[in-house]
């Protein structure tokens, strides 16, 4: 374990559309989605307003979605569930993170998707994605006040603990990011109790 400065990103260069363009509030975002059929709809995600492709998916970062998942199942005490690639809605985003440990049960989730204030974990699996989940998923789930955010690097065989988000304040993130090595283990905190811990081994292919 160690702890590191990670630098944050500069936005990509981008042409700007030479039309009228708008952002969506997350109700809009909810009309759009139930104007389409499951088999018409693109896979997309709300990140600050704006509806984003979401990536596609290796068989890598699959299998570590996976093991993830497995072994947050086997380490969550009861009273949490573990879901994997389903959104969480905030304000202004309803990002679909890898996995996500919510409190309470499945069925409390059946209307609705769980708020950053039932969130206890976030975590995205990084492999093409690094740049948007230490930059903009990392703004999101910081201003939405996520107790606890991790990034599963895959190219660099480690995870990143992101802790002590700032709320919603002009430049959000974290206070504290440390970053568990393969042979480390990694404390699981759930509302600000260590439940167990995880082998980051455990989550790399």
């Amino acid at each position: 374990m160690s702890t590191v400065s990670v630098p944050t990103p500069q936005p990509a260069p981008a042409d700007i559309p030479d039309v009228p363009i708008y952002r969506l509030s997350v109700q809009q975002y909810h009309d759009l989605l139930r104007q389409n059929t499951e088999s018409d709809r693109e896979p997309v995600e709300l990140l600050e307003g704006w509806v984003v492709p979401k990536m596609g998916e290796d068989a890598i970062h699959s299998t570590s979605v996976d093991l993830t998942i497995d072994a947050l199942t086997a380490t969550v005490p009861a009273g949490y569930i573990v879901r994997g690639t389903h959104p969480v809605t905030t304000e202004d985003s309803e990002p679909e993170p890898d996995v996500l440990v919510a409190r309470g049960s499945r069925r409390d989730y059946a209307g609705r998707h769980p708020t950053p204030a039932e969130s206890a974990l976030v975590v995205e699996v990084a492999n093409s994605s690094l740049r948007y989940d230490r930059g903009i998923k990392r703004r999101i789930y910081a201003r939405a006040a996520v107790p606890v955010y991790w990034i599963v690097v895959l190219a660099e065989r480690c995870v990143e603990v992101y802790t002590d988000p700032s709320g919603p304040v002009a430049e959000p993130g974290y206070a504290n990011v440390l970053r568990y090595a393969d042979g480390d283990r990694i404390p699981v905190v759930m509302d600000g109790r260590e439940v167990g811990t995880v082998a980051v081994a455990e989550l790399l292919p």
